[in-house]
């Protein structure tokens, strides 16, 4: 459960950073990490559109200007976009200076306002500066599409199983995750809409 839903001392580590929203709105919030590729990106979105559901996209720098055409139907669909470092570094092994640079480059390409650290940490040096330009958005739910220990099905229960008012649920756009995707984002999302939940995106 610690992987799955973040426990609170994890939270505070990192206080100005965004967890979980409004716990009395019945609306959750869709993410999705590291793309776009056109291995997932096209399934992703098209399955959104089925379900009439925004999400908001945390960018790779690199996978942008490599699929710029991809950044742009997110754009145009109306999915909001998030930073998540030009080559998806962690910041445990750079400079707070060298990570910010690498961060700027990607938004020269992103032009967000958001973002996430890949991995979930960052040194404080990092968060503190992170913090100031950005606002940056956790997590509530990671689905742990990533995993190879986990299957499509398991994916799916972790939805449901630790979906909640303002949950942020985090699902990958990648190669690791889109084989499980093409069976737990649909029933995932048809989950949450028949559970009331609305979809929605960061102010």
């Amino acid at each position: 459960m610690l992987i799955e839903q973040p426990a609170k001392w994890l939270r505070w580590l990192y206080p100005r950073a965004t967890w979980r929203m409004d716990k009395n709105e019945r609306s959750v919030y869709l993410t999705f990490d590291d793309g776009p590729i056109p291995e997932s990106t096209p399934f992703i979105l098209e399955t959104l559109k089925k379900f009439n559901a925004k999400a908001t996209f945390f960018m790779v720098g690199e996978n942008v200007m490599r699929h710029h055409d991809l950044y742009t139907q997110i754009v145009q669909e109306g999915h909001q976009v998030g930073n998540h470092t030009y080559n998806h570094i962690g910041s445990l092994k750079h400079w707070a200076i060298t990570y910010a640079y690498n961060t700027e480059k990607a938004n020269q390409l992103i032009h967000a306002h958001l973002f996430r650290p890949p991995h979930g940490w960052m040194k404080h040096s990092v968060y503190w500066w992170m913090s100031r330009r950005y606002r940056i958005i956790m997590w509530d739910v990671v689905t742990r599409d990533y995993s190879k220990w986990m299957t499509a099905e398991d994916i799916f229960e972790n939805v449901k199983k630790y979906t909640r008012n303002g949950s942020i649920i985090t699902f990958h756009d990648s190669l690791k995750s889109i084989e499980k995707l093409h069976y737990a984002l649909p029933k995932a999302l048809q989950w949450l809409k028949d559970q009331g939940y609305e979809f929605k995106t960061f102010e």
